[in-house]
């Protein structure tokens, strides 16, 4: 009886191992199973992501193709050096001059006179005023005299010079008959020569940016300046002197040397549209470098600092004629102030389709 139990306790070990034995076997088959469908997944998933990649890189460049081809539709700056007039040539080539180092002339320590801040035109109009959709001069020649909704009256291009002189360099105005006025007029003329009367030529002023569907946020726009402004126009948005110390090369962007709250940038869609293709430096049509979302934000976050203050009481006497993101009241509709500088826009957009 002892041998048999003693046998029957030995098959039953024996038996016992085979189970443990195929249980590591199934254990390690898992576990290789396991590791097999996850390298799959991970290889998977990375395929996957690098296909969204690729078909984002596809996606940019094709873009850019079709921007190149819109380019070729766009105004043309024509050539300063093709004037045969030498007189005239001279006055265009001093306008241009005043356009690009207007702080030069016409700053505080200008040669000429003290009437702006020691911003530079061209500060706001780049390139000159040349650079496409880079609030340039394109359509400026062919469309003046007209009537400006915000003044209510004709206006002519030495008053439109003067509104910058006023509101964006927050100085003085320039006389109608001074030589640097009829030299600015002369190369702004220039660069419209071959425009139509009346018409606008694509890439002219700054881009019309596609409304948010929310309010832009000063709060996000702070980390976009941070990280992509700051370094050239300071952390307290102070901007960067150029070596003569007459001039700015990288602008103020608030404080008291910038623009003041009568200036077309302080309207949140024309700083927005102006950001998103020529901010940060390098950035073009072609090559933008942030968001819509960022620039709509930064540019809150810009119109949200200390500037200078302008009497603009005597603007838009047709309060109805008002855009959309003029900041100061009163308005025509029921929207508060902060919804008019901050958006969202469409319901106001939505609003205003009513009354007409």
């Amino acid at each position: 009886m002892e041998i048999r139990e003693e046998n029957k306790e030995k098959g039953i070990d024996k038996y016992s191992s085979k189970l443990l034995y195929l249980s590591a076997i199934l254990v390690v088959f898992g576990l290789l199973s396991l590791i097999f469908i996850l390298d799959f997944a991970t290889s998977f998933s990375k395929t996957e992501s690098l296909a969204s990649f690729d078909q984002m890189k596809y996606d940019k460049e094709a873009e850019r193709l079709s921007k190149m081809e819109e380019l070729d539709s766009y105004w043309k700056v024509p050539e300063i050096y093709l004037i045969k007039d030498s007189a005239y040539k001279q006055q265009v080539i001093y306008g241009q001059e005043l356009i690009m180092h207007t702080s030069r002339y016409l700053g505080p320590n200008g040669s000429v006179e003290n009437l702006s801040n020691g911003m530079n035109c061209q500060n706001c109009h780049l390139d000159g005023g040349t650079k496409i959709w880079g609030n340039n001069y394109a359509g400026v020649a062919s469309t003046y005299p007209k009537v400006r909704a915000r003044s209510g009256q004709i206006e002519g291009i030495e008053k439109r010079v003067n509104d910058c002189f006023e509101r964006s360099l927050n100085g003085r105005a320039l006389k109608d008959d001074s030589k640097e006025m009829k030299s600015i007029v002369a190369y702004i003329k220039f660069l419209g020569k071959h425009v139509a009367k009346d018409s606008v030529p694509q890439g002219t002023g700054i881009y019309d940016l596609p409304f948010l569907s929310r309010a832009a946020d000063p709060s996000k726009g702070s980390t976009v300046y941070s990280t992509q402004c700051a370094s050239c126009h300071g952390a307290s948005g102070e901007g960067m002197m150029a070596q003569n110390q007459m001039e700015y090369t990288y602008p103020p962007l608030w404080g008291p040397n910038s623009y003041n709250s009568g200036a077309g940038l302080f309207r949140l869609s024309r700083l927005a549209g102006y950001v998103k293709y020529n901010m940060p430096y390098g950035a073009s049509y072609l090559n933008p470098q942030i968001s819509d979302e960022d620039a709509w934000d930064v540019a809150a976050y810009i119109n949200s600092q200390p500037r200078p203050s302008k009497d603009i009481s005597k603007d838009w006497p047709k309060i109805a004629k008002k855009p959309i993101d003029h900041p100061f009241g009163p308005f025509s509709d029921g929207f508060t102030e902060i919804q008019h500088k901050f958006g969202p826009f469409g319901p106001i957009v939505a609003e205003k389709k009513k009354k007409k």
